[in-house]
C-alpha cells in the first residue's frame, strides 16, 4: 500500500506567519503554487495559506494591505504523517475540497502532496498495470 511519503514533493516552499501577506501572495504567484505551509523557524507546521484564504483581498485591500500571513492562514492545518496511507490523503483532498496537504515528520514539514501529485501517481499505476497485463516487450 502506498504511503504519503512515497509521492510527496520534498522541495516545499514554506513561509512564516509574520510574512507580509502581499509578499506571500507574490511568492505563490511566482512559484505557481496554490498554497503554502506556514511554519516556525524549525519547520514546525502552524498553518496553511491557500489562494482561497486570500481572495478577500480583492475587495478589502485598503483595510488589510499591511496584514501578515497570520491574519489569513488556516489553522490548524490538515496534514498527514509520511507513513499514512495515500488513499487517506486522496479521500481528504476530495472530501474537503482542498488542493494540497503538508506531509509532516514529528510535526515538521517534510513534503506536500497535491491533487496533481495523486493524478500523476494514478497515471503511473495505470501504465504499470497495462505493461504487466501485456507481458514483456519483445
Amino acid at each position: 500500500m502506498l504511503e504519503a511519503k512515497d509521492i510527496m514533493t520534498k522541495q516545499v516552499i514554506c513561509i512564516r506567519k509574520d510574512t507580509p501577506i502581499f509578499e506571500a501572495v507574490r511568492l505563490m504567484v511566482q512559484n505557481n503554487v496554490t498554497g503554502v505551509p506556514v511554519v516556525e523557524d524549525d519547520m514546525t507546521l502552524v498553518g496553511m495559506l491557500s489562494e482561497q484564504d486570500v481572495l478577500r483581498l480583492f475587495h478589502t485591500y485598503d483595510d488589510e494591505k499591511d496584514r501578515t500571513v497570520n491574519d489569513f492562514m488556516t489553522q490548524p492545518a490538515i496534514h498527514f504523517e509520511g507513513n499514512e496511507r495515500l488513499l487517506d490523503v486522496c479521500y481528504c483532498l476530495r472530501d474537503n475540497s482542498i488542493r494540497r496537504v503538508p506531509v509532516t515528520s514529528n510535526g515538521k514539514v517534510a513534503g506536500v502532496i497535491s491533487r496533481s501529485d495523486i493524478l500523476k501517481c494514478i497515471l503511473e499505476l495505470s501504465e504499470q498495470s497495462t505493461l504487466k497485463a501485456s507481458g514483456p516487450l519483445s
